[in-house]
């Protein structure tokens, strides 16, 4: 049985990231990405099913450690925090945030391609997806904290929903808007200034 040819794997992904990057999925060339890897269509067909796949592939890393993020922030055992431990996740933390921003700046390619680029594959609302995914997580924080009493302030899950899409919105823009490490850095500080979650949700 004859084995697949993987070596040349690595620089076909690298030029479909490039094209969807400069492009987007929908305006990408195949067979722009096939000229710029030094290989023939036929050798992407052998491979993946047509340029969705090859999207798919291209995004596969990113679109994994993000799912990983969200579902540790969903799957949150409650039982073991403190209420000063609950109280602070509520709390705009620079430290934290910016930590979150050098995870999606690892990822930044990836990130961008799935927020911006992805129009007309299976992610084109992965903008909204991952605001409503968060706000799933984030109602489990509230009614954690307003069931231990920390938290004064009613909030419906459809409200905290515009509030996850305008504070996520927030964070994607600097990478949309290809911002240098210098200035996500920058933002973050302003970020977590605007932001008052706290006093969102009236946190005692």
């Amino acid at each position: 049985m004859s084995t697949r040819d993987t070596s040349i794997d690595p620089k076909l992904l690298q030029c479909a990231k490039d094209e969807f990057m400069k492009h987007g999925f929908i305006k990408a060339e195949l067979k722009t990405i096939c000229d710029n890897a030094g290989i023939t269509t036929g050798a992407i067909y052998k491979r993946y099913k047509g340029k969705e796949e090859l999207f798919q592939a291209v995004v596969s890393d990113a679109a994994m450690a993000l799912d990983e993020f969200i579902s540790d922030r969903t799957n949150v055992d409650f039982s073991g925090m403190t209420d000063d431990e609950v109280r602070n996740t509520w709390i705009m933390n620079e430290e934290y945030t910016l930590g979150m921003f050098e995870m999606l700046w690892s990822l930044h390619d990836g990130f961008v391609l799935l927020l911006e680029k992805s129009a007309g594959t299976s992610y084109e609302n992965y903008r909204h997806d991952f605001a409503h995914r968060m706000t799933h997580a984030y109602m489990q924080y509230y009614s954690e904290a307003k069931r231990r009493g920390l938290a004064k302030a009613d909030i419906s899950e459809a409200e905290m929903h515009v509030l996850c899409t305008a504070f996520w919105t927030a964070v994607y823009e600097p990478f949309v808007h290809d911002m240098t490490w210098n200035e996500v850095k920058e933002h973050c500080k302003v970020l977590c200034r605007y932001f008052d979650w706290a006093g969102a949700i009236s946190l005692n």
